[in-house]
């Protein structure tokens, strides 16, 4: 093989194990190494992709933990650490893959990653909008708020919801869709830029600073004076305690994630579960991967309302591998506003 097809690879490496508080910058580093832009004489079914863009997702922080029964491995220190990606396939000796696709899925936090048994990855098809959306929007997160919306919690219009989180890659995206249905969506957040997102761009019915709100019971009751119908949970803590006393009858929860106990040693406990009971609520924990069967129904009905301008979506673009491990640390303290993202390459 000739020596000219070696080029290098910048990876993002976590160092080690990171199994309580909040990770740092630190814990993550970049590392050089050298790649071949061919995929290695007699490797079958597998692809060489050049990575354009990686998603920043609260899920990866347990995988920086050593972790035990899982539905996603831990990373490995002293290797590039993995997620979610936009890529370029460079070469191929998979039968569904050609030099210059485009791809999204999972893929390493690297410059060029070869990808021997491609896991969950989507051939991109719809160039004509942004290729970023695919870290978001027209991937990971945009089937997280479908499924757990529509598939977990069989919305209704009229119906009153409520999100936490709201201004994330997966909120925003929720408070959108029930806007759509017709229902009363209010959001929460941590900052009055957020807010003004929630309210002013997204089109959120209200939208209120959790940080601002000694009582989250009070602030849940001058919002939904007459209950909740639907919770799309992203914090857990004292945010789920609360929700649970507002519940109506027949309510139902899509539990996602609970960014709020990531970081704990030890989990808060929640108090609140018996109003389940009387209120019969239904609270359904999910993992989107299940539902990726769902990806081509999710497309036809997000692609025209894109293309009409009733989804927006909000970026929060960090520039160059190097910029990734802040830009990951930056969702466990609220820095992002809207999806994160990191850029790699542009072509």
């Amino acid at each position: 093989m000739a020596d000219e097809a070696l080029v290098k690879n910048k990876q993002v490496v976590l160092k080690n194990y990171v199994n309580a508080g909040l990770p740092k910058e630190s814990d993550m580093e970049i590392k050089e190494k050298s790649i071949q832009l061919k995929v290695p004489e007699g490797t079958k079914d597998a692809i060489l992709v050049k990575n354009l863009y990686l998603s920043c997702d609260p899920y990866m922080r347990n995988r920086m933990k050593k972790l035990e029964d899982s539905y996603v491995p831990s990373f490995e220190p002293g290797s590039a650490i993995s997620g979610y990606g936009v890529a370029k396939v460079v070469d191929s000796t998979h039968p569904e893959y050609k030099n210059g696709d485009l791809v999204w899925g999972t893929t390493g936090w690297e410059e060029y990653s070869l990808l021997t048994a491609p896991g969950i990855l989507f051939k991109i098809q719809h160039t004509d909008v942004p290729l970023t959306y695919y870290t978001g929007l027209l991937g990971m997160a945009g089937m997280t708020a479908y499924t757990g919306f529509y598939e977990i919690c069989t919305p209704k219009k009229g119906e009153y919801v409520y999100v936490s989180a709201a201004s994330g890659a997966v909120g925003q995206l929720v408070g959108q869709f029930a806007k759509l249905l017709g229902c009363y969506v209010v959001g929460s957040a941590g900052s009055k830029e957020k807010i003004d997102l929630l309210k002013n761009k997204f089109g959120f019915d209200g939208a209120f600073n959790y940080k601002e709100e000694p009582d989250l019971d009070a602030a849940l009751k001058r919002y939904f004076p007459e209950g909740i119908d639907i919770y799309f949970e992203n914090v857990g803590g004292k945010m789920l305690d609360a929700v649970l006393l507002n519940m109506r009858v027949h309510g139902r929860i899509a539990v996602c994630g609970m960014i709020s106990q990531y970081n704990n040693d030890k989990p808060e406990a929640t108090h609140n579960l018996m109003y389940i009971i009387p209120k019969r609520v239904r609270m359904q924990g999910f993992i989107v991967t299940d539902f990726y069967h769902l990806y081509p129904k999710y497309l036809e009905m997000v692609i025209p309302s894109i293309k009409e301008g009733k989804i927006t979506y909000i970026e929060d673009v960090a520039e160059g591998i190097e910029s990734a491990p802040t830009a990951l640390i930056g969702l466990f303290i609220g820095r992002n506003v809207g999806k994160q993202l990191v850029v790699v390459s542009r072509d």
